[in-house]
């Protein structure tokens, strides 16, 4: 009886969130060098996912296939029960993808305002988006106070900054985030974490993140993979992932008692074809 009644009052669990974004089996290729080995992985509603990798894992071309830059070889890309894998750009865009590219890629003789409005280019609300550009400069209030300066002539950190809010203007059900962190200052790596945090918590946008910055990447995001030659070598809860001693090791600089620099670092079954 007592079992039954504890059963009665504990807390039912959580639904698991639907899946946004379903990559299976994905190859892309840089000329004759594959680059994507049979890359799987899964983003589900209001989560921020981060994929984590040394340079040349293949990080910045994945998010470039799932976005429609680059076209895949093989696998699909599935998205709101649709395959877009080599879809163009624009239309995964119009469909609620948003990728904010690695190394800011602002239009630099425009000014800011004028950036924020390209970002939404498939949106005829004029009002509405007025709004989201005061939204914009909520989160960003040093934007604000630029707004008719050239985005040429910002900082590093509020290139970054005008970048991600001009992904927000196209009201993006899922944001692609290529290494928000690149060439800035450690308080600045700071300040753009905080506020995506905050964007995915009040605007309920569902992110995907790629970094080389483990630790920072790791303390935003709910759930993690590993890249490494263009294949997921890992996957877990971010906070698990955190504790692993390998991710330590590997992408924390710290080092174990166990550790043995000359063998292969991960040791995993193929999970492609």
């Amino acid at each position: 009886m007592t079992a039954i009644r504890d059963a009665a009052v504990r807390p039912a669990a959580a639904p698991e969130k639907a899946v946004v974004l379903s990559v299976r089996n994905l190859e892309s290729y840089y000329g004759p060098i594959m680059a994507i080995r049979g890359c799987s992985l899964e983003v589900r509603e209001g989560q921020i996912v981060t994929v984590l990798g040394a340079n040349g894992a293949g990080k910045t071309t994945l998010m470039k296939t799932i976005s429609g830059v680059m076209d895949p070889e093989k696998g699909q890309i599935m998205y709101g029960g649709e395959n877009i894998a080599g879809a163009a750009p624009d239309k995964v865009v119009r469909k609620g993808i948003v990728h904010v590219p690695e190394g800011r890629e602002v239009f630099p003789l425009l000014t800011v305002e004028e950036n924020l409005r390209m970002g939404a280019f498939v949106r005829n609300d004029a009002d509405g988006v007025r709004k989201d550009e005061e939204m914009v400069f909520s989160y960003f209030p040093i934007l604000a106070e630029r707004r008719r300066q050239a985005a040429g002539t910002l900082s590093g950190g509020q290139q970054q900054m005008l970048a991600i809010g001009r992904g927000l203007m196209a009201r993006p059900k899922l944001m692609l985030l290529d290494e928000p962190s690149l060439g800035l200052s450690p308080l600045l790596v700071k300040e753009i974490f905080q506020i995506i945090r905050r964007l995915n918590r009040e605007q309920g946008v569902t992110m995907m993140l790629v970094e080389q910055n483990a630790k920072v990447a790791l303390e935003v995001a709910d759930y993690g993979y590993v890249m490494e030659l263009g294949r997921i070598v890992m996957a877990d809860d971010a906070k698990r992932l955190l504790q692993s001693k390998d991710i330590q090791e590997f992408y924390l600089g710290v080092q174990s008692e166990e550790s043995q620099r000359g063998q292969k670092r991960w040791k995993q079954k193929k999970t492609w074809r």
